[in-house]
């Protein structure tokens, strides 16, 4: 185990450091910069503005001042937002996506694998071909369409729900982002727990539990279901990251202060620090949740061997 964990971390390192650096020197390739606008700044105070942030100096020299930057953990100010740091940024923003994002996940995921084994139990059935045409639907569709549908049903027409804003998290506002989250989310999780479903409920060791007389209920859910999951492990890291990190469209459409309107901007307003901050948080969920999903494949399945 702490072989394999000092291995992981080997490669983890190189990897985000090619992130940082293939970020950074796409940023600055972008046309424009962090002080355009429709306004232009005189020459001189442009100067001293870049002159503070550290843009006036060769770009090999910027980039070599962030990774140090970095390295101590100090992700430096915000070009636009005023007396902030990218820290804080994060610290405001984080929560907000995480709690949207991980409740999307978790209703997703409750959703999601109980219409996989209900089709998978019923598979070429009438049940298999309505949960695979939602699931097609459900991934076909993008959040950028669900999300004004639903404002304009529910927030609009019937006004049951807000069509907007996060009022400190309440669960009325947090409906409707929750679940244009969730619904792709549900599509795929349910495909996967499908496919495995009815590959597992094909294996010899179902057969012999079958054969021994065991109720079906106890070799789903002790049996078959467990090896099952094994794909959708591999594929919840990602998205489990994407979604914490907060959805982009999904935050600007309902206007929430999470981190993924803040990336929005950030790059709308070419703010660098903001973007990198973004960027380094993303690419390092990505890799601890696809270390935490190749620890719990060894949980799940016996044969898989970490060394």
């Amino acid at each position: 185990m702490l072989r394999f964990l000092l291995r992981r971390l080997l490669v983890a390192i190189p990897t985000l450091f090619l992130v940082i650096t293939v970020a950074f020197f796409m940023m600055r390739a972008a046309p424009g910069g962090p002080f355009d606008s429709d306004r232009k700044l005189p020459a001189e105070i442009l100067k001293n503005v870049e002159a503070k942030y550290g843009l006036d100096k060769p770009l090999p020299v910027q980039y070599a001042n962030y990774l140090s930057d970095v390295v101590r953990g100090d992700f430096g100010p915000s070009l636009k937002y005023r007396d902030k740091t990218v820290w804080q940024l994060v610290q405001e923003g984080f929560p907000i996506s995480a709690k949207i994002g991980l409740t999307a996940l978790a209703l997703a995921a409750v959703v999601g694998v109980a219409v996989g084994v209900f089709a998978a139990l019923r598979q070429n059935r009438g049940a298999d071909y309505a949960a695979t045409a939602v699931g097609v639907l459900g991934v076909t569709i993008p959040t950028f369409v669900t999300a004004p549908l639903l404002i304009l049903l529910f927030g609009s027409m019937l006004g049951w729900l807000p069509s907007g804003g996060w009022n400190e998290g309440a669960l009325l506002n947090m409906i409707l982002p929750v679940t244009v989250l969730a619904l792709p989310q549900v599509a795929i999780i349910s495909r996967l727990t499908r496919a495995g479903m009815i590959e597992v409920l094909r294996s010899n060791y179902i057969r012999t539990a079958r054969a021994k007389g065991l109720p079906e209920s106890r070799i789903v859910t002790e049996h078959a279901l467990r090896a099952a999951l094994l794909p959708l492990v591999s594929y919840l890291g990602p998205a489990m990251a994407g979604l914490i990190t907060g959805s982009l469209v999904v935050e600007q459409i309902f206007q929430l202060p999470g981190l993924g309107r803040s990336f929005v901007i950030g790059a709308l307003q070419r703010d660098y620090t903001v973007v990198m901050g973004v960027v380094i948080l993303y690419a390092t969920l990505i890799i601890v949740l696809n270390l935490i999903a190749d620890l719990l494949y060894a949980v799940l399945d016996p044969r898989v061997r970490l060394s």
